[in-house]
């Protein structure tokens, strides 16, 4: 992939490449495009961008009044699009138009804010976030005439409800069947060689997950916060691309079928000197866990602020019919080591391994913007360092089977049950946000999902009728 502006331009001129895909990510978190001629792009191109956008027609951007925006190649991000011919694209920062700047509220700026404040203070940051998906047959959705009532149904060859003959996966056992019962190796494999090739990823693995009706995981490697984002992004892409072209649908939504587990984005991070020589998380010493007073104290920030952080890295109505006890999903603020009831545990695979020493944060799910989602975990983490905050005593049990006062005792809260309480504990809890993620951004963010979470408030549920019909 390019290193610059000079070898962009030489890449599109070798792969004969006839249009361009200038991309982008609204606030709350959905990969936009416009398409352009090749031929547009020359050495300006890098530096003066593209006034192709109207900013008024895309969410938490602008008023119609000053619609105009400038979108502006990042080099490093152009790529073939190898499922069409002559195509490429590339990931985009976006500009006020006029000359007024960076436009304030993308979320790719929140990104580099992030990495700048980090960066003043003396550190470099670390993120691997473990996606999770559905890869299903057909999804036939009921919502044309609301009035008349809502309703779904999912079609999976691996489920038990669908005629698959015998080759199915029974609730909470799909991890790891080996083939042929797991029936969408060939998808992920497929997904994941057109990343490598194409989109410059280090995969580490992919897998069948827990749940049936084909839930998947894939994982990359680490990288800094903003690169981390861009290859989210471009996960999803990709994934979504290759199952259409199989006639299927993935799906990154939380929660999409009740009784299994739902879809997660585990979020490894570490915290290093800003050379990258010292990783701050590790201490050969640490008998517990390898684990630094600095590591502790990053923990102790996002334990803090994690009924805040909900607000983003849950963001959807969606995301909390999966944080619920019993599918693995974290529901209290306590942290532990090899412990995956703890909204925070310290991976301990192996000893004396400093690069290997991170956390694993596991209330986010991919359903969030991946930029806004770690610029916040950072700041989190960062306040705790800063503040020297406490995390206590790590908790080396079942969570979920603690009573309320033992929970109360050690100090262990519950994440927020809606996304509006999520919303309610963002608003009053954002001054650890507020370096980064600026006054605009955050209130047009809040607007947005209060929005969402009363527009569906306003709708039955169809388990509702179930319950209530004979009232």
């Amino acid at each position: 992939m390019p290193s610059n502006a000079e070898e962009a331009l030489k890449f599109l001129k070798d792969n004969k490449i006839e249009w361009v895909d200038l991309q982008f990510t609204d606030l709350p978190g959905r990969l936009q495009h416009v398409t352009i001629p090749a031929s547009d792009f020359d050495e300006n191109s890098f530096k003066e961008g593209f006034g192709k956008l109207d900013g008024s027609s895309i969410r938490g951007f602008t008023m119609i009044y000053e619609s105009d925006m400038i979108l502006q190649p990042i080099p490093q991000t152009m790529s073939i699009i190898p499922w069409m011919n002559g195509v490429a694209r590339v990931l985009t920062k976006v500009y006020w138009g006029g000359g007024k700047g960076r436009f304030e509220r993308d979320p790719r700026f929140i990104a580099e804010e992030a990495e700048r404040t980090q960066e003043e203070q003396g550190y470099t940051s670390f993120f691997g976030p473990e996606l999770e998906f559905f890869i299903f047959d057909r999804v036939d959705l009921d919502v044309a005439l609301p009035q008349s009532g809502t309703g779904y149904k999912i079609y999976a060859r691996e489920s038990p409800w669908h005629d698959n003959g015998g080759f199915m996966i029974r609730y909470k056992e799909g991890y790891y069947p080996a083939p042929p019962i797991d029936q969408l190796m060939d998808i992920r494999v497929e997904a994941v060689d057109t990343l490598t090739k194409y989109f410059g990823f280090i995969i580490e693995a992919t897998h069948h997950e827990v749940a049936t009706a084909g839930q998947g995981e894939i994982d990359f490697r680490f990288s800094t916060l903003a690169d981390t984002a861009d290859k989210v992004q471009t996960l999803k892409y990709v994934l979504k691309n290759v199952a259409a072209k199989h006639n299927m649908v993935a799906t990154f939504m939380p929660k999409p079928m009740y009784g299994d587990n739902g879809t997660g984005m585990h979020t490894h991070f570490s915290l290093w000197t800003k050379d990258t020589k010292k990783n701050l998380m590790y201490d050969p010493n640490d008998e517990y866990a390898e684990i630094s007073q600095t590591g502790r104290y990053a923990i102790g920030g996002i334990l803090t602020h994690a009924r805040a952080l909900s607000a983003i890295v849950s963001p959807t109505v969606n995301s909390y019919r999966r944080l619920v006890p019993g599918f693995e999903a974290p529901v209290y603020t306590a942290w532990s080591k090899s412990n995956r009831s703890a909204i925070i545990r310290v991976p301990s695979y192996y000893r004396g391994m400093e690069k290997a020493k991170r956390i694993e944060y596991r209330a986010p799910d991919p359903s969030t913007n991946p930029y806004l989602a770690f610029s916040a975990i950072l700041m989190a983490a960062l306040d705790g360092v800063n503040k020297k905050i406490d995390p206590g005593d790590p908790v080396d049990e079942n969570i979920y089977h603690l009573t309320p006062d033992k929970r109360k005792e050690l100090g262990i809260r519950e994440l927020p049950r809606s996304l509006d309480e999520a919303l309610d504990e963002l608003e009053s809890d954002n001054e650890f946000l507020k370096p980064v993620f600026n006054s605009s951004m955050l209130n047009v963010y809040v607007d947005l999902k209060r929005d969402e979470a009363k527009t569906l408030q306003m709708y039955p549920h169809p388990m509702e009728l179930y319950y209530y019909m004979d009232s």
